[in-house]
């Protein structure tokens, strides 16, 4: 069996982000190959495998707390699919939601704002004709909100902050929030965990996680990526400036 290649966490942003940029254009399997790793055997079934894989080279020391990926420089990672037209495929997994404790936070003390306050962005390559590990990494983006991006992801984390804090869980659908929604983050639809509903009462739902839309993420691209002409399979996405 390889070895898993461990990789020290980055002395600080600079480093990070060089780090990043030599990655631009390296594939999967190059990657998967350098840490000592395969490649997962039914990918559609190993969500979160891609973003593991670059933490890991990028040295993340973060690990599954509820602290940003690159504890030490406060610096979030998020891996971003996209098309040949650098066009977003999914959503984005922002953070788990503690249901129990959600309606006595603040936004500026809130996970949400924590894990957003400064990300970086590393697309990938995710273009149905191309296989999974031929699939490759894009420029990276660091990247922290603009007054009216915190301002509208504070005002729909809110009104969700607000309906779960309330118990009106019967209320919350994929539909509501403009750029974050709440969505089931679960392994199964078995799975369970305590809340309070509207009258105060404990009870069992589903847990739940924020997600950003991928309106929002997709706006993140036209501002700060030069997207690649449709026509033309070019390392995704490349930097403006």
């Amino acid at each position: 069996m390889p070895r898993v290649t461990r990789v020290a966490p980055p002395r600080d942003e600079t480093e990070l982000l060089g780090r990043a940029q030599a990655l631009a254009g390296v594939s999967l399997l190059e990657l998967a190959t350098r840490m000592g790793q395969g490649l997962p055997e039914h990918p559609r079934r190993a969500k979160g495998w891609i973003g593991l894989l670059v933490e890991r080279a990028l040295g993340a020391d973060g690990a599954s707390r509820a602290v940003p990926d690159f504890a030490a420089l406060g610096v979030e990672l998020k891996t971003l699919p996209v098309d040949q037209r650098g066009r977003c495929q999914e959503s984005t997994f922002v953070c788990t939601i503690p249901l129990g404790e959600i309606g006595h936070v603040e936004w500026d003390a809130s996970r949400v704002r924590r894990k957003l306050a400064r990300v970086l962005w590393v697309p990938v390559e995710s273009e149905p004709g191309v296989g999974f590990g031929d699939r490759r990494l894009g420029h990276p983006l660091l990247w922290s909100p603009s007054p009216k991006e915190e301002a509208d992801l504070r005002f729909d984390w809110e009104e969700l902050a607000g309906l779960i804090g309330r118990g009106e869980f019967d209320r919350i659908t994929g539909h509501l929030g403009q750029y974050l929604q709440v969505r089931p983050k679960a392994a199964n639809s078995r799975s369970r965990c305590v809340a309070a509903d509207r009258d105060g009462a404990r009870e069992l739902t589903l847990p739940r996680g924020f997600y950003l839309r991928a309106r929002f993420t997709q706006a993140l691209l036209q501002r700060h990526f030069l997207i690649p002409d449709a026509t033309v399979r070019s390392v995704p996405p490349r930097r403006l400036h």
